[in-house]
């Protein structure tokens, strides 16, 4: 790793657990100096304890991807004190699996809410530094479950697919302003977003296999970082099937029972209150 390589800093939200710490740790191991952000203070102080010995430095910054203002001052001190920011990772994000009859407009509003209007936060905050400089790398967290409806996850596919849909529209409008611009589709990944579900899943990526694929993606020119990609390519063929043989086949992974049935009802109920502080 060389001495610029070194120098470089990473800003990653919804870096407390999963995905987002162990890319962190990963990058922090590389050499990378990075920023992570969460809610969740006494967390985030952990990762960067564990990164103490490593080549690249870890600050804590915790902020709430929902509130504007808390995202805006976060980004401030970051640029102040650990130096302008190269790459955004917009990681925070949050899922509760639910059939139709259990939605209702306060589990929409909150999907919604850190989902979309929180990457769009996030991303409002540091773009004017990267226009400013006309440099820059933007990483946007989506899911496969943007490539086609699936059955439990209307509400976090639809947010999911905006993601996509926003990286979209920014990469060539960015990239004339030397701004790189990628989207992150990953498949199951085990966290403690992925540990609320009830039914099997296929590929399923320990989360420091999965930052791995992360992190080369990055180093990539790809607009498009899918992890893993056997179970990416099964998806996208999905995508392309007509309407109504894909909807048969998506049918068959209604679950049973509702998400969540097989738990005690204190288990779901204290599940449910903190789903939206897992990640954001």
């Amino acid at each position: 790793m060389n001495s610029e390589m070194q120098r470089q800093i990473a800003w990653i939200t919804g870096a407390s657990s999963g995905l987002g710490r162990e890319l962190a740790l990963l990058m922090a191991q590389e050499g990378w100096n990075v920023a992570i952000s969460a809610r969740r203070t006494e967390e985030l102080a952990a990762v960067a304890a564990e990164a103490r010995s490593y080549l690249g430095r870890i600050l804590p910054v915790p902020l709430d991807t929902t509130d504007a203002a808390s995202v805006k001052a976060g980004v401030e001190r970051i640029e102040k004190e650990f130096g302008p920011i190269d790459l955004a990772v917009f990681n925070a994000g949050t899922h509760h699996p639910m059939l139709a009859e259990e939605i209702t407009a306060e589990a929409a509003g909150a999907l919604i809410d850190v989902n979309l209007k929180g990457t769009a936060n996030c991303l409002a905050a540091v773009l004017p530094f990267f226009l400013e400089r006309k440099a820059g790398h933007l990483a946007f967290v989506a899911s496969m479950s943007s490539y086609r409806g699936l059955p439990t996850a209307a509400l976090y596919g639809a947010t999911k697919a905006g993601i996509v849909n926003m990286a979209e529209a920014l990469q060539p409008d960015l990239k004339r302003s030397g701004i790189k611009v990628q989207v992150v589709n990953p498949g199951f990944v085990k966290t403690p977003l992925t540990d609320k579900n009830d039914f099997p899943m296929p590929f399923l990526m320990e989360a420091d296999e999965a930052a791995r694929a992360f992190y080369k993606g990055l180093q990539s020119r790809k607009f498009e970082i899918m992890f893993p990609k056997t179970f990416g390519r099964i998806m996208k063929v999905l995508r392309l099937l007509p309407a109504s043989l894909a909807l048969k086949l998506t049918a068959r992974a209604i679950p049973k029972e509702k998400p969540g049935a097989g738990k005690s009802a204190a288990t779901t109920k204290n599940k449910s209150a903190q789903e939206t502080r897992l990640t954001a």
